[in-house]
């Protein structure tokens, strides 16, 4: 198997996790806008993967401009800029890596297309080689939160397939589980893409890590029946205050965890943190196809004029969240505190 993200001489490969579990395939990008569809798609998903695919989708704007220079260039590479920062709207980590690869751009254009292409592509590289070490990281902050004989309920997919290796929230359980603790886990099936059973599941079973799949409403049970110990979820964004968004249902979870006294703790990078909104209610959330609810694997579940809303993500508030964990530490309430100065 590649990594989830492979950039392969002019072209970016990706596993196309739409298919997963059923057929293990990748899609090869040669262009920018082939990176742009894959990630409104989702032949990628997950925050700090988007993040990296859409910095590569730079790389391969770059290249493709032709003999461009100065103003030609700028032009272009605006153009580039603009068409993958409106792929996805809620992972900041998208925005996080456009500005850094900006940030690279500008300090190369005086030096020619060349220089501009070569100082991209190393940016990127970077960008993916850090996201493993992050995760790397926060993993070993996070598993020290977990004891060992628990079992942990995640929701949606935070590992691998997620990120550039490792994962956030599945880095946690890997180095619980490389520490030698016995850890078991609960995956929620995560409607309506099914990231919890087709991708969480997948991940843990390659890995040999023992995993139950329950679906989305049976949380709150496993809970009250003393079956859960701790709940570890990955992050889209969060505000500076510590409300969160993840997945759609991640809300839920939380609500449930808290009454039932279960900690509740997020594992994400730094680059998930936007301390430029005080509280979650400044942050965007992307609305879906409706078709993703009303259909399962292209098949029909009710009627095809019903009414459907499908929003992609929830925010939690901080009230519910016992710690952020990311590759500086664990971080506890008041988050405003905690977190501030982290993404400096």
């Amino acid at each position: 198997m590649l990594p989830t993200i492979a950039w392969r001489g002019r072209s970016l490969v990706m596993i196309d996790q739409r298919k997963l579990p059923a057929v293990e395939t990748y899609v090869r990008c040669r262009t920018y806008i082939q990176v742009a569809q894959a990630i409104e798609k989702m032949v990628v998903r997950g925050a700090p993967a988007i993040g990296i695919a859409a910095a590569y989708g730079l790389v391969l704007g770059v290249m493709g401009a032709g003999a461009a220079a100065g103003r030609s260039l700028d032009r272009e590479f605006e153009r580039i800029y603009a068409r993958l920062e409106r792929t996805r709207p809620t992972a900041v980590n998208l925005f996080w890596a456009l500005a850094r690869m900006k940030a690279a751009y500008e300090r190369a254009r005086g030096a020619g297309v060349r220089a501009v292409r070569e100082a991209l592509l190393e940016e990127a590289k970077a960008i993916e080689l850090e996201d493993a070490e992050t995760n790397r990281a926060i993993g070993r902050h996070g598993q020290a939160l977990l004891r060992d004989g628990w079992t942990v309920l995640t929701h949606c997919n935070a590992g691998a397939l997620a990120t550039a290796a490792y994962g956030t929230a599945l880095g946690v359980v890997r180095a619980a589980v490389e520490a030698g603790k016995s850890i078991r886990v609960f995956a929620d099936e995560t409607r309506p893409f099914l990231q919890g059973a087709r991708l969480t599941v997948w991940e843990l079973d390659r890995d040999g890590i023992p995993v139950v799949l329950i679906t989305d409403g049976m949380a709150g049970w496993f809970m009250r029946r003393g079956e859960i110990d701790a709940v570890v979820v990955g992050a889209d964004r969060v505000a500076a205050n510590g409300d969160t968004a993840n997945k759609i249902g991640t809300y839920s979870v939380a609500v449930l965890a808290k009454e039932n006294g279960v900690p509740f703790y997020v594992a994400a990078p730094t680059s998930t943190i936007d301390l430029s909104l005080a509280d979650g209610g400044g942050i965007p959330i992307e609305e879906r196809s409706p078709d993703e609810v009303r259909t399962v694997g292209g098949k029909l579940l009710t009627l095809p004029h019903a009414e459907v809303r499908n929003p992609a993500f929830d925010v939690t508030p901080a009230a519910y969240i016992t710690a952020i964990v990311t590759e500086r530490g664990v971080h506890r309430p008041p988050y405003a505190k905690s977190l501030a100065g982290l993404t400096k």
